[in-house]
């Protein structure tokens, strides 16, 4: 019982995170994102998935685990591309001439 209700709390958690990833690649620009969060949830999943590896629980909430880690990664890529978007922007700002 107990690993259906970590996988109940996984899962719900981890609905968000593809509906996050599909947000801030829309956004197209990672002003409203937080590297350090993405980095801390990803060593959060890293430390459950060890953890449940080295309690040799290799069952369907480990399943969750990497699929929850694998989205936030995904956040992670979407952060790098939209900072590089927003650097990009920012030079074509910085060469336009100024507007009367």
């Amino acid at each position: 019982m107990s690993e259906f209700l970590e996988a109940t709390m996984l899962i719900c958690f981890g609905a968000s995170w593809p509906i996050s990833v599909y947000k801030n690649y829309k956004a197209g620009t990672a002003k409203s994102m937080s590297l350090q969060f993405i980095l801390l949830i990803i060593l959060g999943y890293i430390a459950g998935i060890a953890a449940k590896i080295m309690n040799g629980q290799i069952n369907y909430v480990l399943a969750v685990y990497i699929v929850n880690l694998i989205f936030v990664s995904l956040n992670l890529g979407v952060y790098f591309l939209n900072k590089h978007k927003d650097a990009q922007n920012a030079d074509i700002t910085r060469k336009s001439p100024a507007k009367v």
